[in-house]
């Protein structure tokens, strides 16, 4: 197996890309709506080693989140974080549900594994349970994830609401794209599908996530800016010679989105800093 740290990252599978911006919760998602997620069904297009999308399947609770990522040693970690999530939380708080409901005007005291403060004074039969530490998953590994047979409705709750899948997405339909999405998250992947496929292969891209949407589905896009493609192009003989042939700019995605049946972008803020500083746009299926 090639050493992920050769691996050049042409398709912008950087290994290692969460320790560059490392955060509990993503910057990115807290600019949306709060309940854009709480039931949905959500596709997640270069999901890397999986935060995103097991924040938006756990913390806020998504009905059913898939990520897909062309690189399978990503998506391997994305299953390996989904089960190191899974070993840290907690039980449910009524915080949280208000969180994700869009009720809660304070941040969420997360569903991290945690320990009462009560449970000190409390003797092992006052019903207040004692979890574990954080530690326990590094001194002893990942929890199992459970069974869920017998128990209805369990398979849209986390850990069980979250699927990886290996696929260049943009050619090759998935089996989930058959029920639709409410919601399709492209976060730092639209350069790279450009430079790749060129100007043909981002409206490949649009013509897709347009496809897979519910009618007032919701797709969330954060461009990378043309200067940024410069430094990129240089990784590959491949890529350099494809941006001579470029003509579509970032700029254009938004007129190119409400050309196949996107209205206008709702303009959200750029969260992140120096070069994660990037925008992150919101266009809603209209036809």
């Amino acid at each position: 197996m090639p050493n992920p740290a050769t691996i050049v990252p042409v398709y912008g599978n950087y290994h290692g890309y969460y320790s560059k911006r490392p955060s509990v919760n993503d910057p990115r998602l807290a600019l949306l709506p709060r309940t854009l997620f709480y039931g949905r069904r959500v596709l997640d297009v270069g999901c890397n080693e999986g935060w995103v999308t097991c924040e938006i399947a756990q913390r806020l609770r998504a009905k059913r989140v898939i990520g897909v990522d062309v690189d399978d040693t990503l998506v391997r970690l994305a299953w390996k974080h989904r089960r190191f999530v899974w070993s840290q939380q907690g039980p449910p708080h009524e915080d949280d549900q208000a969180e994700a409901h869009g009720h809660s005007s304070r941040p969420s005291a997360s569903r991290k594994r945690r320990r009462s403060s009560q449970s000190v004074d409390n003797g092992p039969m006052s019903g207040t349970p004692d979890y574990f530490p954080a530690a326990c998953e590094h001194m002893f590994g990942p929890l199992p994830i459970p069974d869920t047979t017998g128990h209805e409705g369990a398979s849209d709750t986390f850990p069980h609401n979250v699927t990886f899948r290996t696929a260049d997405w943009v050619n090759t339909p998935i089996p989930d794209d058959a029920e639709r999405y409410h919601v399709v998250l492209a976060f730092s992947v639209s350069k790279w599908i450009h430079l790749n496929g060129g100007d043909e292969g981002i409206m490949t891209f649009f013509r897709r996530v347009h496809e897979v949407l519910e009618p007032g589905g919701i797709f969330v896009l954060e461009p990378q800016e043309w200067d940024t493609y410069a430094k990129a192009r240089r990784m590959d003989p491949r890529l350099k010679e494809n941006a001579k042939h470029l003509k579509l700019r970032p700029d254009d995605f938004g007129r190119l989105l409400q050309d196949i049946g996107f209205g206008p972008a709702t303009h959200l803020g750029s969260p992140g800093e120096g070069g994660f500083k990037r925008p992150v746009d919101l266009y809603a299926k209209i036809r």
